[in-house]
């Protein structure tokens, strides 16, 4: 592993107000122990983690935030979600539709941004608000969970990139070689997010030009190969399966990372803007991407993943070029990630430092993405788990999204904050969103009883965000009736 440097910040302060109603509060840096801004720049690492972000280290603009997601959606993987919806059975029209409803949901990323400059936090420092200080624990889980499988597919990208540049170069790569390429891809995607927010941001910010001329040509080329008109349309189900995964892939797969990014920005940054450029930045060039994928796989149908037989549709110059990028890509995609998985895990209250949780995270990620590489079920791989992380996140998203309409985007300072230990209404809003979301789910190890009685149409979306949105105020209600009682 590479030298680390060793950063100190505070935890969360646990203070007992009342025996019946324990609640927590963020206790504020001592004045010898604050980091200033000028402090981060020079040293080139973050060191805040999930506390709170003060004023004086605030910056940045609404563009510069929807330029980052811009950034960070321009990569291979969001070619392979619109190759996976072809795989599934779709036709080009029916491809092109799912992808734009799936994309649609990049305003939900939008919205929830929102409440990263307000109250000074990650997205999960917000949830403790709503479910509670240890109520969160389980759903930060499952968040974490969800972030370290995005690392794993980033990675096993990296290391098929990198073997196929080995390949044209001569080079055969035995499976200890390919285990040496996942240890030494997974101490340098560990850097990146080690430096924290501004590097990553601005690297994000950086690569999305390159990444739109390699992608753009590519496009060119392969548009003589597209013939739009072929194949029969697929059934009402797996259209409906392709619009879930579409939006797993895209702006409700990234929701709970949202206002991990949009935390610095200054507090009265107008929110109209902050959703828009969200929803721009990452919406269009994602839904654009998708359709190259979805092209491709008309182009190319036998290809196993998302590097193999692209010699065949491409020249050899512009394959090194893309391989070449994506290894880049990836590296800082996983610098996203694991950034995002390291405060999460310090939300499930694990009493870690941010820079420990990358290199937890970054230990996993190499183990797990060894196993993917070894087993050769790359597709298989990301499908499955983007649809199952539906379960969880679609009701957690319901229940975010009614919090912050009913508090009108007005949450305290996360340095002010009282959280109480455990919200039966944002738990069991959540539990009942994530029951009705398996209910209505259909993937290749497990089909829910409603979604087979609907001929396997996948429902499982509608069905989780539906029933945390609407659960979630009336247990609201019920509990504070019970609690006054």
């Amino acid at each position: 592993m590479a030298t680390l440097i060793a950063v100190n910040y505070q935890h969360f302060a646990l203070t007992t107000r009342r025996r019946d109603h324990p609640v927590t509060t963020i206790e504020q840096d001592p004045p010898d122990e604050r980091i200033s801004r000028s402090d981060q720049q020079r040293l080139g690492v973050e060191r805040r983690g999930i506390e709170y972000i003060p004023d004086d280290e605030r910056h940045g603009r609404p563009w510069q935030l929807g330029a980052m997601w811009s950034g960070l959606v321009m990569n291979v993987l969001t070619v392979v979600y619109g190759t996976l919806l072809v795989a599934m059975g779709l036709n080009w029209w029916q491809a092109l539709l799912a992808i734009v409803l799936g994309n649609l949901t990049w305003l939900i990323a939008g919205v929830v941004s929102i409440a990263g400059p307000t109250a000074g936090t990650t997205t999960f420092g917000v949830s403790q608000m709503i479910f509670g200080r240890i109520g969160v624990r389980p759903v930060a889980f499952f968040n974490w969970i969800m972030m370290l499988g995005y690392e794993v597919l980033d990675l096993v990208v990296m290391v098929l990139a990198t073997g196929a540049l080995l390949d044209m170069a001569g080079v055969k790569v035995s499976i200890a070689g390919h285990v040496l390429i996942v240890v030494i891809l997974s101490v340098l995607q560990a850097v990146l997010p080690l430096l924290g927010h501004a590097a990553i941001t601005k690297v994000l910010r950086l690569l999305a030009i390159p990444f739109a001329a390699i992608f753009l040509v590519m496009a060119c080329l392969v548009a003589d190969d597209l013939h739009v008109d072929d194949g029969a349309p697929a059934s009402w189900a797996l259209f409906l399966g392709g619009v879930a995964l579409a939006a797993s892939g895209s702006g409700l797969g990234w929701s709970s990372s949202a206002a991990d990014y949009s935390r610095y920005l200054p507090a009265g940054t107008s929110r109209y803007r902050i959703i828009a450029a969200v929803t721009a930045g990452g919406g269009i060039p994602q839904a654009l991407l998708m359709a190259l994928g979805a092209a491709i796989a008309i182009a190319l149908p036998d290809a196993g993943d998302p590097i193999a037989g692209l010699s065949t549709v491409f020249p050899g110059w512009l394959v090194v070029i893309y391989l070449v990028l994506v290894i880049v890509q990836m590296l800082s995609l996983n610098g996203v990630d694991l950034y995002s998985s390291g405060v999460t895990l310090q939300a499930l209250g694990v009493r870690i430092s941010r820079w420990q949780a990358v290199l937890v995270d970054g230990v996993l990620c190499g183990f797990v993405g060894a196993a993917v590489v070894l087993s050769g079920s790359f597709y298989q791989f990301v499908s499955t788990f983007l649809l199952f992380m539906i379960i969880w996140f679609a009701p957690w998203a319901g229940v975010f999204l009614v919090d912050l309409a009913r508090r009108r985007g007005r949450y305290p300072h996360a340095s002010a904050a009282v959280y109480q230990s455990f919200s039966r209404a944002g738990v069991g809003a959540q539990v009942l969103g994530m029951i009705a979301a398996a209910l209505c789910i259909n993937t290749t190890v497990f089909v829910g009883p409603v979604a087979a009685a609907f001929g396997g149409a996948d429902l499982s979306i509608a069905a989780g965000l539906l029933a945390g949105a609407l659960t979630y105020p009336i247990l609201l209600r019920l509990t504070s009736r019970g609690e006054a009682a």
